[in-house]
C-alpha cells in the first residue's frame, strides 16, 4: 500500500533527484567524501524526506512548513553543484538541472495551493 506522500509526482520526481545526485557524486574527488559529496547528497535526501514527514503532519500549514524545508534544501543542492562545477568535479548536466527545476516549480505550487 502506498502512503499519500508516495502519489505525490513532486515526491517521486525529489527521489528521482535523489538518484541522480548520488551518480553525480560517484565521481568526486575521494579527499571529498565527508565534504561536498556529503553535503550535496544529505541535502537531496532531505528533499522528499521533508515532502514525506510534511505529508504526515496533519495540517496544511505544518505540510508547508516541510515543503519549504524541502526547497531550501533545493537551493542548497543548486549552490553546491554551483561549487562543485567551479572546482572541477562536475560539469553541468542538462537532465539534473531540469529535475531541480522541475521540483522547485512543483514545490511552489503546492505551498500556494495549501496556503490558500
Amino acid at each position: 500500500m502506498k502512503r499519500k506522500y508516495q502519489q505525490l509526482i513532486v515526491w517521486q520526481k525529489a527521489m528521482l533527484l535523489v538518484n541522480h545526485i548520488y551518480q553525480c557524486t560517484q565521481h568526486f574527488p575521494d579527499n571529498e567524501k565527508f565534504g561536498l559529496t556529503s553535503q550535496l547528497r544529505r541535502a537531496a535526501v532531505s528533499v522528499p524526506s521533508n515532502i514525506a514527514e510534511g505529508s504526515g503532519r496533519g495540517s496544511d500549514k505544518d505540510f508547508c512548513r516541510f515543503l519549504y524545508l524541502a526547497r531550501g534544501s533545493l537551493t542548497e543542492i543548486e549552490t553546491q553543484l554551483l561549487i562543485a562545477q567551479q572546482l572541477g568535479f562536475y560539469k553541468i548536466d542538462q537532465d539534473l538541472d531540469d529535475l531541480t527545476q522541475q521540483v522547485f516549480a512543483m514545490l511552489n505550487k503546492l505551498i500556494q495551493s495549501l496556503s490558500k
